[in-house]
């Protein structure tokens, strides 16, 4: 996916927000703003907004000296998603069609997003989700693909939702390598996230390589690269990972929320969506 104008108050908004984590000094934050504002000018607008991403988390570290601004804020979604899952399994072992209600599952912990600017109350969301009307549902494809898979790359987004990840991943049950972030942006799952999230249960925790907010191949380590190529069956969560995957050339499955006005109107949906997307299906 493409850089959109839209995008661009985004990213300065971003920059804000982790700023504000990382430091309480303002001049230093100004100083933040002023480098990623002047990164602008020479934002290619045919690269992925994920690519922005790693810019604005590389500064932020450089200039902040604070490595993981959303640490804690990760620590407190994974243990509210857990105390869930109770819960959660109890629905899911009354359904009549246990996967699509994993999915859903999986889908909803998507609204665990602190790089939009958007407020949600995990709890309400989860419930509301687990209720609401797909946009776009291409299960039919989804569950052919994975009756003929031996093995799956699942590629994490969130921290806390991982903890969702999990019950998809129980659901499915076939070899499955959990791909997260090579080192902490935004709130996204990296190895010491997926461990407290319990995904070491159900899968191989792997790093794709990648310091992007998303998954951009050409920014991934070559193990990832060619896992990616190998594999059964890819299911990619979130927005970040449909900006950087959505124009390959194999068959990948998207699992998300459509939280921005961007990300909708690119899969032709409207605002808070949900969406299993297949492509080269």
């Amino acid at each position: 996916m493409k850089t959109y104008l839209d995008c661009i108050p985004c990213f300065l908004s971003q920059t804000l927000r982790a700023g504000r984590l990382a430091s309480q000094d303002d001049m230093l934050i100004k100083q933040l703003l002023d480098q990623i504002a002047n990164q602008i000018e020479n934002i290619p607008m045919e690269k992925t907004p994920a690519e922005m991403g790693e810019i604005i988390y590389r500064k932020i570290r450089e200039v902040s000296g604070v490595y993981d601004p959303y640490k804690s804020i990760k620590s407190q979604s994974i243990q509210e998603a857990k105390l869930l899952l109770p819960t959660l399994k109890a629905i899911l072992e009354k359904s009549e069609n246990r996967l699509q209600v994993a999915i859903r599952i999986a889908i909803a912990g998507n609204v665990i997003d602190f790089g939009m600017s958007k407020k949600f109350s995990l709890t309400e969301d989860v419930y509301r989700i687990l209720v609401q009307e797909f946009a776009l549902f291409d299960f039919e494809a989804f569950q052919a693909h994975l009756e003929k898979a031996n093995t799956i790359l699942y590629i994490g987004d969130n921290a806390g939702e991982s903890v969702f990840d999990k019950l998809l991943i129980e659901e499915m049950g076939k070899k499955t390598y959990y791909a997260v972030r090579e080192i902490p942006v935004i709130n996204d799952v990296i190895v010491a996230d997926a461990i407290d999230s319990g995904l070491q249960e159900v899968a191989e925790i792997i790093s794709s390589g990648s310091q992007a907010p998303g998954t951009i191949l050409n920014r991934c380590s070559p193990d990832f690269v060619g896992l990616f190529h190998q594999a059964d069956l890819i299911i990619s969560k979130g927005q970040g990972n449909y900006e950087g995957l959505s124009d390959e050339k194999r068959t990948v499955f998207f699992l998300l929320k459509a939280k921005c006005p961007v990300i909708a109107k690119d899969l032709n949906v409207k605002e808070n969506d949900i969406v299993l997307k297949g492509i080269n299906i």
